[in-house]
């Protein structure tokens, strides 16, 4: 349940006035050293929070870019261990970090340890976007426990029943999920994007992001006023992949948000 004080992220992402900019990498992508390297210039460039990725083999929600850069970490050594590492060395520069996995990497790990590390690195929530609201617990109260938040996410496919039960138990921040598919750079964002933003806005006060496909100014323009915050994926995790670091992508994609 919602937390009675608001999380860190929860004022990091509520909106007054702007729009809030969500950055993700992934963990060990190209390397470990990299992935920190990449992780501190870009809580340095005015994003909100930054999500990073645990690599994982089986990669549900994940499109091809994402995909490539988890298979890279897991060939050179990624572990979930080695993500809290480089999410601890990222959060000392102050920008709220989330971690997103899956849970089998936290049921291998054992989820009452991986909330304790974490939280113990600084992280502030936890993504798990292959977690039911109906199987959550006790995973998330465990989370919740370690005083991290758990971030739920919401489909386009979502009833508004569904929708206010996941908005009830989300904290930090509601996750709206754009399209019935898997992350990726698209050119346009999909019809009835704008309509599920509201039903969500109707069930939470919490700040409602939307992420899977955000990567153009003119998605942030489109999407500014109708909620707090905007999650940049697959376009970051593309120009790291080609040794670039996101960051001139994010300032040039924080115009947009103003």
């Amino acid at each position: 349940m919602k937390a009675e004080t608001r999380s860190r992220l929860e004022g990091a992402l509520k909106a007054k006035g702007d729009l809030k900019l969500v950055a993700y990498i992934m963990a060990g992508h190209p390397s470990k050293k990299r992935s920190i390297e990449v992780g501190k210039r870009l809580a340095a460039s005015g994003i909100a929070a930054l999500e990073i990725g645990i690599p994982h083999s089986d990669p549900l929600a994940d499109g091809p870019v994402i995909q490539r850069a988890g298979q890279t970490a897991l060939a050179h050594g990624m572990t979930v261990a080695g993500a809290i590492e480089v999410a601890e060395a990222v959060a000392r520069d102050g920008v709220p970090v989330v971690l997103m996995t899956y849970i089998n990497p936290v049921l291998s790990y054992d989820p009452r340890k991986f909330a304790a590390e974490a939280a113990q690195a600084g992280v502030a929530g936890v993504i798990i976007p292959d977690l039911p609201i109906e199987e959550a617990e006790p995973i998330t109260g465990w989370i919740r426990s370690a005083s991290l938040d758990t971030v739920l996410m919401v489909a386009p496919t979502s009833p508004p029943e569904r929708i206010a039960n996941i908005c009830s138990h989300s904290s930090g921040f509601v996750y709206c999920v754009t399209v019935t598919g898997i992350t990726g750079i698209r050119k346009d964002l999909p019809d009835g994007v704008l309509e599920l933003l509201a039903e969500v806005k109707k069930h939470t006060t919490l700040p409602v992001a939307a992420g899977f496909g955000i990567s153009r100014q003119d998605h942030l323009k489109a999407l500014r006023g109708k909620l707090d915050a905007a999650v940049v994926g697959s376009a970051i995790v593309d120009e790291i992949e080609r040794a670039g670091d996101g960051v001139s992508l994010v300032r040039e994609l924080l115009k947009a948000c103003r």
